[in-house]
């Protein structure tokens, strides 16, 4: 038996960097806990859902089970360590991560998808792994009696190790998604701050007005000071009210402006499945909603977490699928039929169809819902695997892990977050071009370029909001005075 078992790669390897440790960790360093490499990307949907299972693991067995990320990148962005720092931050990791942009330790360990998961137990052999989402309860159990195991064998040596501090990234906004304005009569705009897990009102000046939520990360409705939410991605706003997709609680929230009363329309709290027929949405699971967009009676959700758009009847209360299988990939037809990839960003066309980005087939789509059949169309992009930075028409242009859409007059712009540049798409000569192709000038006075912006809004009369994530603040291009500036942060 002894003879089978395998040796667990190094993991203190040259040109590997590690984050949110004092030193690197080698094997060595080790043993006597039980280890569990967490293999991600920072785009992956599936692998942001895996955190909290593995923060509760964390929690638990803190003093005899290791997690550490294995950052292994799909997209070109992902390679650069700065780019997986702000991750780190963004999701409040506290494990030690290794950035591994040559992935590396993902050949040494055979590893063939996001997430998967590796064992190691204290005498340093690969003893389990699991691709994709584990079941948190049955991860739990089963990690309960790989120790118990150990223990009994007098292989485990206890203690607790240090965690990495978490830095906030100060100012009024924390990796902010989505921008949208306030509708009816009211002048300004709703920010989803997501770092600091509250909805930020401001005025059409970028003034601050109201904030909602009260800045702790929870799943309560109540009034705007007490009621929490948890990394809200995207939002949209109707008479009264402002509607969140309340992503990391897999929850439909909605904003009484007139109260500033917070409940909840839908979700569990908990990752819900593949959703496949329509069904009361405080009874449904939900998956990591990233945007809304609303009309009428029909509030759309972008379902990231199962690649799906949905449909919540504010009338009845109830969540339908509107398009997308569940399965993870770019195929146009039928909506129910088809397949989309980490719906992120939804808006209405020009024509009154809805748009919306496809993250990891950096894509942008649309739906015609007016239609008898329902079609989904892709205008840009091609596979899960093709991705660039390339302006001209729309068979060959290229954008690069895009969250964010919005309509520009007969036009849409896109929020190409790895390509770090707002993307505008003619749908009339059906080409692309940069918003900002070096004409804007820049009036701060430290001028920071764009860092993996996540929302847009035009205004249509040549103001272009967008929300800067990792620069925790919203930018501003008008284009009179063809200038670009720090709006709000």
């Amino acid at each position: 038996m002894a003879a089978n078992r395998v040796r667990a790669p190094e993991i203190d390897r040259p040109g590997l960097v590690w984050l949110n440790t004092a030193r690197p960790q080698g094997l060595a360093d080790l043993k006597g806990r039980l280890v569990l490499l967490d293999f991600w990307t920072l785009c992956c949907i599936n692998c942001i859902q895996v955190l909290p299972t593995l923060r509760r693991i964390e929690e638990r067995f803190a003093d005899r089970v290791t997690v550490i990320g294995v950052h292994s990148p799909k997209f070109a962005a992902e390679r650069e360590t700065a780019n997986v720092e702000q991750a780190v931050r963004r999701y409040g990791i506290r494990h030690p991560v290794i950035s591994d942009p040559d992935m590396t330790l993902w050949r040494h360990y055979a590893v063939r998808a996001w997430p998967t998961l590796v064992f190691i137990d204290p005498q340093g052999y690969v003893v389990g792994q699991v691709s994709g989402e584990p079941d948190p309860d049955r991860l739990e159990q089963a990690i309960a009696r790989m120790l118990e195991a150990a223990e009994a064998d007098g292989l485990l040596s206890p203690g607790l190790l240090p965690e990495a501090p978490q830095a906030d990234a100060g100012g009024r906004l924390s990796f902010p998604g989505k921008i949208k304005p306030l509708a009816g009569e009211r002048a300004g705009f709703a920010i989803a701050d997501a770092g600091h897990h509250q909805v930020v009102v401001v005025d059409d000046d970028g003034a601050e007005v109201r904030r909602f939520g009260s800045g702790r990360p929870g799943l309560e409705d109540g009034g705007p000071g007490d009621a929490c939410f948890q990394s809200p991605q995207g939002l949209v706003a109707a008479a009264g009210a402002i509607f969140v997709a309340d992503t990391g609680n897999h929850a439909l929230r909605r904003i009484d402006l007139a109260t500033g009363a917070v409940g909840t329309l839908a979700g569990t709290g908990r990752r819900g499945p593949v959703i496949h027929a329509g069904a009361p949405g405080p009874a449904t699971a939900l998956a990591s909603p990233w945007d809304l967009e609303v009309r009428g009676n029909l509030l759309v959700v972008a379902n990231a977490g199962t690649h799906q758009l949905l449909a919540f009847d504010l009338d009845t209360g109830t969540v339908a699928p509107l398009a997308g299988t569940g399965g993870e990939n770019i195929a146009d037809g039928p909506a129910a039929q088809a397949l989309l990839a980490q719906t992120s960003g939804l808006c209405w066309g020009p024509d009154g169809e809805l748009c919306f980005a496809d993250s990891e087939t950096s894509s942008i789509r649309r739906l015609r819902l007016e239609d008898t059949d329902p079609q989904v169309e892709t205008l840009v992009g091609e596979g899960l695997f093709v991705f660039g930075h390339v302006n001209g028409p729309f068979g060959e242009a290229r954008l690069q892990h895009a969250l964010g859409v919005c309509r520009d007059g007969a036009g849409l712009l896109v929020a190409d977050s790895y390509n770090r540049a707002i993307r505008r798409l003619d749908l009339d000569a059906r080409v692309v071009a940069d918003l900002d192709d070096g004409r804007y000038l820049c009036t701060d006075d430290v001028c920071l370029p764009l860092a993996e912006p996540a929302g847009v809004w035009s205004d249509g009369a040549g103001r272009v909001l967008v929300s800067d994530t990792n620069n925790h603040r919203i930018t501003v291009y008008d284009a009179d005075t063809m200038t670009t500036r720090t709006w709000f942060s």
